[in-house]
């Protein structure tokens, strides 16, 4: 049977959510010993290695140069250099310090944030499913926090970050990949201050004479694009909607990895803000598939 090019799409976006919550989740978890920061910082310094390759590949120079001259893309690029470095930060922290469920909660929410600040910044619509979504997400914050006396910071700094970064990138007109290139090379000298200090310390983990370790920390690079790829691919061929839809395959495998495999704390007042903020994405999907009808 032939694949229409929706199911392509489908098929393509919905791996690319599985591998970046599944298998993402895991290897990070994996190589957590080496430290927050050296794990940032060589996922950086590898996936603009392999993107490099990829636009050398697929020649996409010329693509590189125009949005290099120009202006707005540069200083909008620089912002969200700076907010996928946080966000890259704040994710591995919550993988080394088991709060996995802590990010999913950030990425269930992250796309209604993203309306919100649609809503916000761009002078989107809201209608009554949306701001149903968002009203239970606010509701889901208070409750934790009149129950805590804090808020999840874990995961609204996950959701807030990606969704300023997803906000910003609507703003410009620069090809996925090509874009994350440019971040990568912004972020670059941060990258090898973290080198010189975790080298000068003795604090590194990637030394030339474990062959074997630096395979495994060199796979930061492709477990951050190999998904990238796959999800962008599926919403060319199948449309964001679509791909919105599958894209919460990724914090539902974080949960079950989080609750089942890792055995995180889930408290009965976690449980009750997760089932308000599962009704909101409900209720949020209800609107993606009414609205691609």
């Amino acid at each position: 049977m032939k694949l229409t090019k929706f199911s392509k799409g489908i098929i393509s976006s919905s791996s690319g959510s599985f591998f970046w919550g599944f298998l993402g989740t895991v290897y990070f978890q994996y190589i957590s010993f080496i430290g927050v920061f050296e794990i940032v910082a060589h996922r950086s310094f590898w996936t603009c290695v392999i993107l490099l390759i990829t636009t050398s590949l697929f020649k996409k120079w010329k693509l590189f140069k125009k949005s290099l001259y120009n202006k707005k893309n540069i200083l909008v690029l620089f912002i969200t250099s700076l907010l996928i470095f946080g966000n890259w930060s704040v994710w591995i922290y919550a993988v080394s310090a088991n709060k996995i469920i802590d990010a999913s909660f950030g990425y269930f929410i992250f796309p209604i944030i993203s309306v919100f600040f649609g809503y916000l910044f761009l002078n989107e619509k809201l209608n009554l499913k949306r701001i149903i979504s968002i009203s239970l997400v606010i509701i889901s914050t208070i409750y934790l926090f009149l129950k805590f006396s804090s808020l999840p910071w874990v995961g609204f700094s996950v959701a807030i970050l990606w969704s300023l970064y997803n906000l910003l990138r609507k703003k410009i007109n620069v090809e996925t990949d090509i874009g994350l290139l440019i971040e990568s090379l912004f972020i670059l000298p941060i990258i090898l201050v973290i080198f010189y200090l975790t080298i000068s310390t003795n604090q590194n983990n990637f030394v030339f004479s474990d062959i074997g370790l630096m395979g495994i920390i060199f796979l930061a690079g492709p477990m951050t694009v190999i998904p990238l790829f796959m999800y962008v691919k599926g919403v060319e061929l199948a449309g964001l909607g679509a791909s919105g839809m599958v894209f919460f395959i990724t914090p539902t495998a974080q949960f079950l990895l989080g609750f089942f495999y890792f055995n995180e704390p889930f408290s009965n007042e976690k449980f009750i803000s997760f089932i308000l903020i599962w009704i909101a994405v409900f209720i949020y999907l209800k609107d993606l598939y009414e609205k691609d009808l």
